[in-house]
């Protein structure tokens, strides 16, 4: 007899966003590590359109900072928007909320969740660095203090610090709707955020199983610990 349901041993399909750059290293690092978590990683771009419907898990990752338009804060005429992507990704976010689509974001993906929660960034913390450098680190030298209670803690092994690299000069400065901070650096800034649970029962909402990390998980795919933030998607991504 024909099931309807998928099959528990097919693999969560995982849409990935991203620029429709021709050679993505965020693309092709993404794409291994949710391999390596037992997914099926499918590319999100405005070249790269994807039935939000055959989606079981979201990555929103890293890139060109968010139009300022979108937090209220001016526009920097040296900088470069991606305005076409803003509002790709956009769909795709509002759509996991509205449909409880397990989530990761990543450095801009994750400050974008958090502005379409209604929260706000800072569009430019170098100035405000005392303990961090503002020297973008690809590998993991940089230290975060995770929160013993959150679901971050359990993916990275138990940790409650942990080395990882930092490529950003923006910030989340307001918190969105139903999502707390579980991570910050040593300048105080966060670095990890995920569902605020308990307030969404408070006000009788359902959220989506979201987290959000300030770093570059995706780079360092060859550390187990993160690894974990993958097989923590995909994992829940199952249960879709």
């Amino acid at each position: 007899m024909a099931q309807n349901t998928r099959s528990t041993l097919s693999k969560p399909i995982i849409g990935v966003t991203g620029n429709n750059k021709s050679f993505s290293p965020s693309w092709i690092c993404i794409r291994l590590a949710i391999f390596l978590a037992g997914g099926k990683a499918k590319r999100i771009s405005t070249d790269h359109l994807v039935n939000s419907a055959q989606l079981q898990g979201l990555v929103i990752s890293g890139g060109d900072d968010i139009h300022p338009e979108l937090y209220g804060e001016p526009i920097d005429p040296n900088l470069y928007y991606d305005t076409a992507r803003d509002k790709l990704e956009i769909s795709y976010i509002e759509y996991a909320f509205a449909n409880n689509i397990p989530m990761l974001g990543i450095c801009r993906g994750y400050q974008l969740i958090n502005v379409v929660a209604g929260g706000s960034l800072y569009a430019d913390i170098s100035k405000m660095r005392k303990k961090t450098s503002n020297k973008n680190q690809l590998l993991p030298v940089k230290t975060v203090d995770i929160q013993a209670d959150s679901l971050l803690f359990t993916c990275l092994g138990n940790k409650n610090h942990c080395k990882v690299n930092s490529l950003h000069h923006q910030a989340i400065k307001q918190l969105g709707a139903n999502l707390k901070a579980v991570a910050t650096d040593k300048d105080g800034f966060i670095q990890a955020i995920e569902s605020n649970q308990s307030l969404a029962k408070l006000n009788h909402q359902n959220v989506s199983q979201v987290m959000g990390v300030q770093w570059h998980p995706e780079y360092l795919w060859y550390l187990k610990s993160q690894r974990g933030l993958f097989k923590r998607l995909v994992n829940q991504a199952k249960q879709k």
